[in-house]
């Protein structure tokens, strides 16, 4: 029997092989035909996905409209009630930029306090907040120029958004559908304008657009940059050095880790050398900080009355086991498991066993689990667990803000925390059983091995179990879900030379 394949250049079309893509098409006139393929037109899958993701971020910002007219600036409960809190407002005043203060050279006063601090962000977060400052104008009202501020970011945050959702696109280069996860997730548009995460967010997208195109130094030099504005993309180092071990590719990897650290070098070492104490600021607020809001420690301290003063120590410990555990899964799985699945599950890890979880972090995980885990049942379950905790958190700062206790209690916003941890714990779950039945991973029905892969794309591959032979595998094409092709057997072959 003659099996049928499709064009290997041709997109994937999610509506052939989701049902719940499939049915959302009806919204706008069925599934995706051939025109939209094509890319011969104007609505390209890339312009497409754009176009949706700045709709997605205005209605965002349309959200925060109540606090923009009155909420930021009448005590909090107004904000938590409307669940429009952002921080860059309250951080123009906050952290001296209204006062013109330098970042990291000059202390800036501390109204609760009385102390005097430096500012407790990364150095690229902190020249980003800064650059915003030149462009928001120093006089007027205060009121007034903490808006311009926030609209001022809002824009150069909008531009890391559709950075974002273009890398995501371009990744997978068969499925530049799949940033459509990212650019409807409404848990972008409730929290793209709370933080500056977007800015790491896009250039770690940005490293990984350039590490499926088989550029491991300029991927390594976004990855740098990335870490400079926060520290969360610096764990994809992990995942790299384990799939590259695997696959042999050291060269690959020394050119990410060497692009890396020079990046971050060349951002940091300037302020590292003439304001040490600045600089150091966010590391020692870091390590400091306590049990904080979102986080499974919150639950056992308030469930316990216990501080948890050693919560650093455990949170590592569990970080420790848990990397241990992903790189097992890199070294030992059937077939080596695709990159973006090993990111999103230490990223994810990550954010489990720390100490805080704040709101916007869910913004980390976005792009991850689109590549990851391309399915959008799965990936709307997780988004609906986000947002109710995007809910439970600004219901329950309002109950306790408030003298008359409108909102949520203690008891719901622990439930709101397990709801978010077992969402994404849920999708954890997912990406590891791929993982460990590639046959189950959608990405690799149509017999691809790891598109955003780069060199380790159908590397020579050797899991490490006694008595295994190296071995090159490949995928043979299954049917999409949805059509008349019988699905066949996984096949490897041996690798020749």
């Amino acid at each position: 029997m003659t099996i049928a394949r499709q064009d290997p250049q041709a997109p994937v079309r999610p509506t052939a092989q989701d049902d719940i893509a499939a049915a959302g098409s009806e919204l706008i006139g069925g599934p995706i035909g051939r025109r939209a393929l094509t890319g011969r037109y104007w609505w390209t899958p890339v312009r497409v996905v754009l176009l949706v993701a700045m709709g997605m971020f205005a209605l965002g910002m349309v959200q925060k409209l109540p606090c923009y007219e009155s909420g930021w600036f009448r005590g909090p409960s107004s904000q938590y009630v409307h669940a429009c809190y952002s921080d860059i407002p309250h951080l123009y005043t906050g952290r001296g930029f209204a006062a013109d203060l330098t970042p990291y050279f000059d202390r800036i006063p501390q109204t609760v306090s009385g102390g005097m601090e430096y500012l407790e962000y990364p150095v690229l977060t902190g020249v980003f907040m800064e650059v915003a400052s030149w462009l928001t104008p120093n006089d007027g009202e205060m009121m007034h120029r903490q808006q311009i501020y926030w609209m001022v970011n809002a824009g150069m945050l909008m531009v890391c958004a559709a950075v974002l959702v273009v890398c995501v696109a371009r990744t997978h280069r068969r499925r530049p559908w799949d940033a459509l996860l990212v650019a409807f997730a409404p848990a972008l548009a409730l929290t793209a304008t709370i933080n500056w995460d977007l800015l790491a967010v896009s250039l770690t997208a940005a490293a990984m657009l350039m590490w499926s195109r088989s550029r491991p130094l300029a991927s390594g030099v976004l990855l740098g940059l990335a870490t400079a504005a926060k520290f969360y993309p610096f764990l994809l180092l992990g995942p790299l050095l384990a799939l590259c071990w695997r696959a042999g590719r050291w060269r690959a990897f020394g050119a990410a880790l060497g692009g890396t650290v020079a990046s971050w070098l060349v951002v940091n070492l300037p302020i590292m050398a003439l304001a040490t104490d600045g600089w150091s600021k966010f590391y020692t607020f870091s390590e400091e900080r306590g049990v904080d809001f979102g986080s499974v420690w919150l639950i056992i301290s308030q469930r316990t009355g216990d501080p948890l003063e050693g919560a650093n120590t455990y949170a590592m410990v569990l970080m420790a086991v848990g990397c241990a555990g992903i790189a097992a899964l890199a070294l030992y799985a059937p077939r080596r498991p695709r990159f973006a699945q090993l990111a999103f599950l230490v990223v994810a890890l990550f954010i489990v066993t720390n100490k805080v979880y704040s709101p916007q972090y869910v913004l980390w995980l976005i792009p991850l689990a689109a590549l990851a885990r391309p399915r959008w049942r799965d990936f709307l379950a997780w988004q609906a667990c986000e947002v109710i905790y995007y809910l439970g958190i600004w219901f329950y700062l309002a109950y306790t803000s408030s003298d008359d206790k409108h909102g949520l209690p203690t008891e719901g916003y622990q439930l709101a925390i397990a709801v978010h941890l077992l969402g994404t714990l849920y999708l954890c779950a997912l990406v590891v059983r791929d993982a460990l039945m590639p046959e189950r991973d959608v990405v690799r029905r149509d017999g691809s091995d790891d598109p955003s892969g780069g060199v380790l794309d159908q590397a020579p591959d050797s899991a490490f179990v006694p008595g295994h032979r190296r071995r090159r595998e490949r995928a043979v094409p299954m049917a999409p879900q949805g059509s008349h092709t019988p699905a066949v057997e996984w096949g490897t072959r041996p690798h020749e030379g």
